[in-house]
């Protein structure tokens, strides 16, 4: 094992090659979040908060339902990685396969049980009866680009297990900029609202998989999966890694959107104007995560190639230079939100309101980027050391033993209390990761 002092390295050397890794990742993250904001936005402006309501609740669900299948990224980018570091290319073209085929089994049982999904959505939800007839109908279009965003993730998760982040970038720009062309002439032009904007994200899923695939065919080792599909597809033991790390990351991934769920359920029962301000707050909590997801996933395709070489010298470089400017891109975002308050909410509605409410709980939002970068940070480099039952059981715990309790609790205090819960969970993931990753750092040699 490579073991070179790394408290003596200067900072650029300590930072060496992890920006050029970030900066695509970051951009492609931060156009997911700057999608929703215009659909927000778009849908904010029309003449009646019911539409972005209905948006918030069936976006919500669709969330669940497709982020639950999350760890078909995180597990491809870990293992990818890994094999990366071992220079073992066929095991990693090979690992694409098996994620790709597992992807289309798991799309083919969303289709066949979206009705029964949708309807318990709904009797979870419990919003006013416009707002359900028209999130369940949203709902419905947009389960049908299940198997196109499924296939997205392990596309994207193999690209950053191979440190390529410009490919994700191109497919995630592409899927935006249909989307967003398809928000104008749907929603404004042809006046369909809701629908418009289900429809839009559907199209766009599709035309960013049929990039990802051609961008895949000149990356992958095709030569090695010509050879051995037959085997990828039939040797089902093989899959047992992919599964078994995408066991822990379901649950993680699922504790953590019942949460997201739970919170716009909770806004849905208090107002119609409560549910849509936390929609355009939660949309300012979008875009810190995916911003700092930039840092994580770095970490995480930068550590899990480390691991793969047995360099812990390299590990720890890479830990403590994410880190480090996930640190200051949390501070400048706090502090981004601090000074623009009034502006930015302007930006995504005129309802009087709406405004009122997201006013009242905006000092949460910039809060919360410094409350939750440990967690973003630390969940990147448990993936790319291959900890993924460590943190399986962390998120278990804050949701049961935090989140739960502290909203039962606060319950008199309204919306204010529900963030405060939303709040309390976050700071608690970063405090019990942090503990772990400390314990296990003094246990383990890598």
């Amino acid at each position: 094992m490579k073991k070179t002092a790394t408290h003596c390295q200067p900072v650029s050397r300590r930072l060496h090659g992890i920006w050029p890794l970030v900066w695509p990742i970051m951009l492609s993250n931060l156009c997911v979040p700057l999608l929703g904001a215009v659909d927000t936005a778009i849908l904010g402006h029309l003449d009646s908060p019911r539409y972005l309501g209905a948006v918030a609740i069936g976006a919500s669900l669709i969330s669940l339902l497709y982020w639950s299948f999350g760890f078909l990224r995180m597990g491809t980018t870990s293992l990818v990685s890994r094999a990366v570091g071992r220079r073992d290319q066929n095991e990693a073209s090979q690992l694409w396969l098996r994620s790709a085929v597992l992807a289309l089994l798991l799309a083919a049982g969303l289709l066949a049980l979206k009705p029964w999904f949708i309807e318990l959505g709904m009797y979870f939800m419990q919003p006013e009866p416009g707002v359900a007839t028209l999130a369940a109908s949203y709902s419905a279009i947009r389960v049908l680009s299940a198997p196109a965003t499924l296939l997205n993730y392990t596309l994207i998760g193999w690209f950053i297990g191979q440190q390529d982040t410009r490919r994700p970038l191109l497919l995630v720009l592409t899927a935006n900029g249909v989307n967003l062309l398809l928000d104008l002439v749907l929603i404004v032009g042809l006046k369909m609202n809701s629908d418009g904007a289900a429809w839009a994200s559907v199209i766009a899923e599709y035309s960013a998989l049929g990039i990802g695939l051609y961008l895949l065919a000149g990356k992958i080792d095709r030569a090695s999966l010509r050879a051995r599909w037959h085997q990828c597809l039939t040797r089902w033991r093989e899959y047992l890694p992919l599964l078994q790390v995408n066991r822990h990351l379901f649950v993680r991934t699922a504790c953590l959107l019942g949460v997201f769920t739970f919170f716009t359920a909770q806004g849905a029962r208090m107002s119609t104007e409560i549910v849509a301000a936390n929609a355009i707050l939660l949309q300012f909590v979008l875009l810190t995560s995916h911003a700092l997801d930039g840092f994580a996933h770095a970490a995480e395709a930068l550590c899990g190639k480390a691991v793969g070489a047995n360099n812990r010298a390299e590990f720890i470089r890479v830990v403590q230079g994410t880190t480090a400017l996930a640190l200051i891109t949390a501070l400048a975002i706090s502090l981004l939100f601090w000074a623009g308050q009034s502006v930015w909410l302007a930006l995504f509605t005129e309802l009087p309101q709406v405004l009122a409410q997201a006013s009242a709980q905006f000092g949460w939002v910039i809060a919360l980027p410094l409350l939750t970068v440990w967690a973003y940070q630390l969940d990147g480099i448990f993936l790319g050391r291959g900890a993924t039952r460590a943190m399986q059981n962390i998120m278990l715990l804050c949701t049961v033993a935090m989140f739960i309790p502290l909203w039962w609790f606060t319950q008199p205090l309204g919306n204010s209390g529900l963030w405060l819960a939303f709040c309390g969970f976050n700071l608690a993931r970063s405090l019990a990761m942090g503990l772990v990753f400390w314990g296990q750092q003094r246990r383990l040699s890598l």
